[in-house]
């Protein structure tokens, strides 16, 4: 079928410059640049409905467009021989020129024009090689032809080349350039062949699969097709046969406009697989640090895709001559292709919204425009002046397609396949590198021990050869000395003669005594030397044994180390235990502690009818009751200190058990409700505990206690305002400000609220409040629509107007107040006639502080004029005497203090007024729109009635 489009749409050749330019619009002769691109154009808006949403460190990336001009085929040749063609390119100016008649024509601008002569390489290497270099270095991209049926997309992109290698498509020589730079053994490329006929994903690979649905990540908004059959790529022979394949069994008609006609879109995807090393890793390398034990090398895979669409051709049904099924067919078409023209237009025009849900096309393409793909459009157009108009809308839309930003971004995963083969291998080289150390070691073990027994063999033989020669040398001596006497005293008996016998006798007997002095000496010396030689046999005896003591001392030693180690974990996990039960045990104590202190107050407070709601400081101990139930908690606090300790109890906050942390929270919580402990926790560093704890857990329970502790703690006593100007200074308004914007649970706002709305009393902190977000926070609250949250944050309000007419009044501050300038009026004015009356008395009190502003703050609280007049009517009826008047120290919620109020006007003629004002003027609504100048000058008696002068 690509060949037959081949002949059909013929071969263009020739080629153009190539540079990039955005699109704009010329009429006749005139010239109008493109506007250059605007600030901030290159970030996208991110929201639900756009095409595609940025990624957050992507790099920009306009969509290219490229048109390329078909020339005449035999029909036109004849059709049109008497006219000339519509269609004037420019490729060296990239721009072209559609003729509307023989005076007049307009002007385009592309990244690139084509002419009818540009070969395949050429447009490949302008339109496709730019994506494919970005897909391989890991981007997605994607590459679609877009025109006219018979204009030549199918040439363009799908064309096989099996006659001519001049003629292939861009798919084809895509793939040539993606398996030349991928590595086979460490990267894949895998192919997806799909076609989208009447709206059904049908698999080109896969026939039977004909039905194809469309699965989208709803974190990250990707979109995949699980049911597609994804091959693997080895070469570029198979390759082309999947093309073949894949080609053979897409639908094709024969029409007026084109024997061949592609009555679906043709999607090829392919998935490229790369690993990457990071740069520390790389840096290890170069390094040269080989160790077995250096930090194993982190593999990272890049997964990028490439899109390449081949779309159906947009086609006018009287031109076509389709009737029937192909009616149906030439529908679908122009219907997925208007689809995405919508989205197209959108994303130009910058809109909220853009259909992508219109058809599965757009659904496909979702990440090509507006995503995170670099995209490239060939627009194909022919030149016959019978479908100007088509032209024309064709070139429309790659104009608009110019308009569209992509942010480029890289997918890069950690490959933990990888990364555990490595280590598994890494693992089996240790094992058989400590089993061969160890084996050497065994080795010189057994070596040395042979060694030491030789010497010790080879000593004694030397010693007992010692002692024998010794004996053998002694004996020797002995016998020639025995030997000498007996021939001296043969000799002395010859000389003398018989005559000198009896001279001589006693001569002898001397001799005979000295010889047997003699005698003796030698042997004593005799058995000294054998007694010597039994002392060294002994002497060798006695190392012997020692040696082997010492062998065996050696090995009851590494038993006896055993042993005691044993010994050693055994006790460590008593230890252990007895630690575990003594935490346990202290859990339950705080555990048991704070449900009596509960129970008891409940009873209390059933009891006394004093009930925490709505209007109380929402501490968890309210510190409001009877002085009997006020000594029983001090004293059941204090026993409790007493038994376990504040600091032990502040330890426990940095408990590693939740529920101990929970539980020690609690206590505090309530230790914090009495006055005469919030100064000793202050002092012990409870306050930096409790902010510790909001600033590090994000656990609902723990953050709620710790709210209601701090709240506890800036309530008003003597030590309040040090307290609230120490949590101010420790960032406790920007803690509370980010809890209260984290959390979502009613209790937990309304301890946030009831903390920030004690802070609001303080004059001190009013600029730190609204500097802070400690005001918009509170507003925020308003948003769970709990009414004991929304009384907190009207106590608030109120306690913060209050600070303010204080100031006012005293004359230390001047100008708008600051509720306003963080816009608190709208809610007030619209809460003030809330069913609630804790919230409405707050608020009119907040209402009432805020009129003793100057004109500026008229301006603004003129809106809330009925509800003075309710407020006067409902509450003030009796007190008509001087100015509006606020004492300086009102106490919020004091109903005694509300009517100390006192107003000047008469209530009856103050209603009037306003009603005349509302009737006169039809065009001005209270509350919600602006107030021009004449409705001022109208509403000014007002303002003097109520004393703002």
């Amino acid at each position: 079928m690509a060949s037959s489009a081949a002949s059909r749409n013929g071969a263009p050749r020739g080629g153009g410059g190539a540079r990039s330019l955005a699109g704009g619009n010329l009429r006749s002769s005139s010239y109008k640049s493109r506007p250059s691109q605007l600030p901030g154009s290159t970030l996208r808006r991110s929201s639900t409905g756009s095409f595609a949403a940025a990624g957050d460190d992507g790099v920009p990336g306009r969509v290219r467009v490229a048109v390329r001009l078909r020339p005449r085929n035999a029909e036109e040749m004849v059709a049109d021989a008497d006219f000339a063609d519509c269609v004037e390119v420019q490729p060296e100016l990239k721009r072209l020129k559609l003729r509307k008649n023989n005076w007049d024509s307009d002007t385009y601008e592309f990244d690139e024009v084509l002419t009818e002569f540009a070969s395949q390489k050429r447009v490949y290497e302008v339109v496709a090689k730019p994506v494919v270099e970005s897909v391989l270095d890991g981007y997605n991209g994607t590459v679609m032809a877009y025109g006219q049926t018979g204009t030549g997309k199918t040439f363009t992109v799908g064309h096989l080349g099996d006659g001519d290698t001049a003629s292939r498509g861009i798919m084809v020589r895509a793939m040539e350039d993606i398996l030349a730079d991928v590595a086979p053994e460490t990267d894949s490329v895998s192919v997806s062949y799909l076609q989208l006929y009447m709206e059904a994903i049908q698999d080109l690979l896969d026939p039977t699969n004909d039905n194809i649905s469309i699965v989208e990540d709803p974190k990250t908004g990707d979109v995949s097709l699980p049911g597609a059959t994804l091959l693997e790529i080895r070469d570029q022979q198979s390759f082309v046969e999947l093309l073949s394949i894949g080609e053979a069994h897409r639908i094709a008609a024969n029409t007026k406009l084109n024997t061949e006609s592609s009555r679906s879109h043709a999607i090829l995807m392919v998935h490229v697989k790369r690993s990457v090393v990071s740069q520390d890793d790389t840096l290890s390398i170069e390094n040269g640090n080989s160790s077995h034990f250096v930090k194993p090398l982190r593999p990272l895979i890049r997964k990028s895709k490439l899109v390449l669409v081949d779309l159906a051709g947009s086609e006018r049904v009287h031109k076509s001559g389709s009737e029937g099924h192909m009616l149906e067919e030439a529908k679908s078409i122009n219907l997925s292709l208007s689809a995405l023209g919508k989205c197209i237009n959108a994303l130009a025009e910058n809109c909220a919204h853009v259909p992508v849900r219109d058809s599965k096309l757009t659904r496909l393409l979702k990440d090509s425009f507006g995503g995170t793909a670099r995209t490239s459009l060939i627009v194909t157009i022919g030149p016959s002046p019978r479908h100007r108009g088509e032209t024309a809308s064709t070139i429309q839309f790659g104009q608009r397609a110019m308009k569209v930003e992509n942010m480029l971004k890289i997918k890069e995963e950690f490959d933990y396949k990888s990364l555990s083969r490595k280590l598994e291998i890494q693992v089996d080289k240790l094992i058989a590198e400590n089993e061969r150390q160890q084996k050497a070691y065994e080795y010189e073990l057994e070596r040395m021990n042979q060694e030491a027994q030789n010497r010790i063999a080879e000593v004694e033989r030397n010693f007992a050869e010692a002692l024998e020669k010794e004996r053998l040398k002694c004996q020797m001596e002995y016998m020639e000395s025995v030997k000498k006497l007996e021939e001296k005293m043969l000799t002395n008996q010859r000389k003398h003669g018989s005559d000198g016998i009896i001279r001589n006798e006693c001569n002898g007997e001397d001799q005979v005594v000295s010889v047997s002095d003699e005698v003796a000496e030698v042997r004593k010396l005799l058995q000294n030397e054998t007694q010597r030689r039994k002392a060294s046999e002994e002497e060798v005896n006695k190392l012997n044994t020692r040696m082997g003591q010492l062998m065996q001392s050696e090995a009851g030693g590494d038993g006896e180390i055993l042993r005691i180690h044993q010994l050693l974990e055994v006790e460590t996990q008593k230890k252990k235990k007895l630690e575990e039960e003594v935490m346990i045990l202290k859990s339950q104590l705080l555990q048991l502690s704070y449900e009596a202190d509960q129970s008891r107050r409940y009873m209390e407070r059933v009891g006394s009818g004093n009930g925490l709601n709505g209007t109380d400081s929402p501490s968890v101990n309210n510190g409001e009751k009877a002085p009997n139930s006020r000594h029983t908690t001090s004293n059941c606090s204090s026993k409790f200190d007493l038994a376990v300790g504040l600091h032990q109890i502040l330890s426990y906050l940095e408990s590693e058990d939740a529920n101990v942390q929970i539980h020690a929270v609690k206590v505090l919580a309530n230790l914090a409700a009495e006055e005469a402990n919030q100064e000793k926790i202050v002092e012990a560093g409870g306050l930096t505990s409790l902010l510790m704890l909001l600033r590090k857990f994000e656990d609902e329970t723990v953050r709620r206690v710790a709210a209601g502790a701090i709240a506890n703690l800036a309530m008003n006593g003597k030590s309040s305002q040090t307290n609230q100007e120490l949590i101010m200074t420790q960032g406790g308004i920007t803690l509370l400000t980010m809890t209260a914007a984290d959390a979502e649970d009613p209790q937990t706002l309304r301890m946030v609220a009831g903390a920030i709305a004690n802070l609001c009393g303080n004059d001190k902190l009013q600029m730190k409040l609204k500097s802070e977000g400690g005001i918009k926070a509170l507003l925020g609250m308003v948003r769970c629509g709990h009414a004991d949250v929304l009384s907190q944050v009207a106590r608030g309000i109120a306690n913060f107007a209050k600070c303010e007419s204080r100031a006012a009044t005293q004359g230390t501050k001047n100008g708008r107040s600051l509720l306003i300038d963080d816009g608190a009026l709208p809610w007030i004015v619209q809460n003030a006639n809330n069913e609630a009356a804790p919230i409405r008395r707050h608020i009119e009190l907040a209402l009432c502080h805020l009129a003793q502003h100057g004109d500026d703050q008229w301006r603004s609280i003129m809106g809330a004029s009925t509800h003075f007049a309710r407020l006067f009517q409902g509450g003030h009826k009796k007190s008509c005497e001087t100015d509006v008047e606020l004492e300086p120290h009102i106490s919020i919620g004091d109903a005694a203090a509300e009517d100390r109020l006192r107003i000047q006007t008469p209530y009856a003629e103050l209603v009037t007024l306003l009603n005349e004002m509302e009737n006169s003027f039809v065009g001005w609504r209270v509350g919600t729109c602006d107030v021009c100048l004449y409705c001022w000058d109208s509403l000014r008696p007002i303002v003097f009635l109520l004393g703002s002068r």
